[in-house]
């Protein structure tokens, strides 16, 4: 039966003019508002990573003569780019989660645990930031290998992105307290904004 539905499948010829119309609707209007502040920064840090890397690529293979600084640059933009991304991640509630015990539970179980998992949530990145400030100061004066320059800047990138991720996890927090329910209760909510 599938052979038989498959020989007897039409496939219409589309013509030229059809497909030049195609290209004179308007295009969609783009919405930048519902990017951030760590939006930006990360997709500056994530060109820099891109250039390092492509210069790296070129200096090695096409000059055969390549900057070591490059690969150093780029590993550390690859971690800027992790924890500020995280940032945009507890923004918009994308991190993994496990959602499926919500369904199961009664509804007043349910918004009392998701209440404790923002506010474990909260303690943690709270947690995470302290840590990294003490971490900052006991490597303060140390230097990148390839390049004289400070290595805890890449660790305050790191502090900053654990710092915004404190931030945003106390605004998801808010949010979910004045809707009523979180992204774990009912994540189908959260997919009608986003189409």
């Amino acid at each position: 039966m599938p052979d038989d539905a498959m020989s007897q499948e039409v496939h219409l010829q589309t013509t030229p003019e059809e497909i030049a119309h195609a290209f004179e609707e308007a295009p969609p209007s783009a919405d930048l508002s519902n990017y951030s502040f760590e939006d930006w920064v990360t997709l500056a840090v994530f060109w820099l990573m891109t250039g390092c890397v492509f210069l790296q690529f070129f200096t090695r293979y096409v000059l055969n003569d390549s900057y070591a600084w490059t690969e150093e640059i780029a590993t550390n933009c690859l971690i800027g780019v992790v924890f500020l991304g995280s940032a945009m991640c507890v923004r918009v509630s994308r991190h993994i989660q496990v959602d499926v015990l919500y369904h199961y539970l009664p509804a007043t179980v349910a918004r009392g645990l998701a209440i404790f998992v923002d506010l474990v949530r909260i303690v943690f990145f709270g947690y995470a930031c302290w840590l990294m400030w003490r971490y900052v100061a006991i490597v303060a004066h140390e230097r990148m290998i390839t390049v004289n320059l400070p290595r805890n800047i890449v660790f305050y990138g790191v502090l900053a992105g654990f710092v915004l991720m404190l931030i945003r996890s106390i605004q998801v927090f808010v949010a979910n307290q004045r809707r009523g329910y979180s992204v774990l209760e009912k994540p189908e909510e959260f997919h009608k904004v986003e189409d």
